[in-house]
């Protein structure tokens, strides 16, 4: 068992919350060298059809390294090159959901490896799971908190679903791999884990407001996580051994998380339903898209001021049960200024005009991105329905 897996086993003990029978991954490898670690695991479990999904960049920043270690011992792997869209981007959509199935068919593949970040990720699991193969995780770049995931979020005709998927049955993340990673990719996964300052407070309101459900084991992974994120933002920002390293544990802790729960309540709140409608706004006004965790990272601050002054000009009169702890949980998110500063110590975006978002769209997203999820509790679909 990986040592976060050890972790996390050993804090449900503590706190007596069985996770016995969550579809955790066999292994999570994350250190330097682990890719050689996959090839071994592939080796030792039979495997002689593997189909490697990647794209013309991170087959050069991992895939190809894993081809090569396979080939040394006696392994050959086929290769699936994800195409970008004509905005030159890659997109979890139809069409690259196609590509891999049906490289898949041609290959008789019997499983399915993907080299790369979130999207890549979304791609394979979904056809994986198409298929009924396993597959397995090597991470290009530490840039989301996905790589658990047992869901796709797919453009399908052009609006998000998220579809049931394959998690991966391995993980192998190789920090000598990961600290090569763009600047950008980084600051995204430092950006997705900061959103966790929104969410857990949105979780905590909805568990209140709404009655939704709430684990408590839960709720402390996530806060251990973000909180390891927020003490090493500078190692991280230096891209050093230990910042990258602690920066992958908590997007890999993150994602167990919500395996263990069942659903995204403690990762994903308002900025995420922020972040996912920027995103379909940029989709049908054609242009290309931001990273996911950057998106993410900025939507917090916005999300945070706006908490902030809820609570600081008092409109939200909240009568129900747990008054006292809704008011003090809206004042211990932290500020927009503290935020910022945090994502510009990763060198990430940190304002609406670095992400290309308008005044306009900015506005407009306050009052409907809501709806993107409107079975969440969240304070800010309180707001727009009851206050705003």
């Amino acid at each position: 068992m990986s040592r976060i897996l050890e972790r996390i086993t050993r804090m449900a003990e503590e706190m007596n919350e069985p996770i016995g029978g969550v579809p955790f991954p066999e292994q999570i490898v994350l250190e330097p060298g682990a890719v050689v670690s996959a090839a071994v695991y592939l080796e030792e479990g039979g495997y002689r059809r593997i189909l490697l999904v990647a794209d013309s960049h991170t087959f050069e920043e991992a895939g190809k390294l894993l081809s090569d270690r396979l080939s040394s011992r006696g392994l050959t792997a086929n290769l699936t090159l994800v195409k970008p869209n004509p905005l030159g981007d890659v997109v979890a959509d139809e069409a690259s959901v196609i590509q891999v199935l049906l490289d898949i068919q041609r290959t008789q593949a019997d499983i399915v490896v993907v080299a790369g970040a979130g999207t890549l990720h979304d791609i394979a699991r979904y056809a994986a799971f198409t298929s009924g193969l396993p597959f397995v995780s090597v991470p290009a770049a530490p840039s989301v908190d996905g790589f658990t995931s047992r869901g796709a979020p797919l453009l399908i005709r052009g609006d998000k679903i998220t579809v049931q998927a394959s998690g991966p049955i391995a993980i192998f993340a190789d920090t000598d791999i990961l600290r090569k990673a763009p600047v950008r990719m980084v600051a995204a996964g430092f950006g997705d884990m900061l959103g966790k300052s929104t969410s857990l407070f949105d979780w905590k309101f909805g568990r209140l407001s709404a009655g939704e459900p709430y684990s408590p084991l839960v709720a402390r992974i996530t806060e251990e996580a973000l909180q390891a994120c927020i003490d090493n933002a500078a190692a991280i920002g230096r891209a050093s051994e230990e910042g990258i390293t602690k920066l992958t544990a908590a997007l890999i802790e993150s994602g167990l998380a919500m395996l263990i729960f069942g659903q995204s309540h403690p990762a994903s709140g308002a900025e995420h339903h922020l972040s996912h409608y920027w995103e379909m706004d940029f989709i049908r006004t054609g242009k290309r898209q931001l990273l996911h965790g950057a998106k993410v990272g900025v939507a917090c601050t916005v999300v945070a001021a706006l908490y902030r002054r809820i609570a600081d000009e008092g409109l939200i009169e909240w009568n129900g049960a747990g008054r006292d702890e809704v008011g003090s949980l809206l004042r211990e998110i932290p500020d927009e200024a503290m935020l910022k500063e945090l994502l510009a110590k990763v060198r990430g975006p940190s304002t609406l005009e670095e992400l290309g978002i308008d005044s306009e769209l900015a506005a407009r997203g306050l009052k409907e991105a809501h709806r993107v999820r409107p079975n969440r509790g969240t304070l800010l679909r309180y707001y727009n329905e009851r206050i705003g």
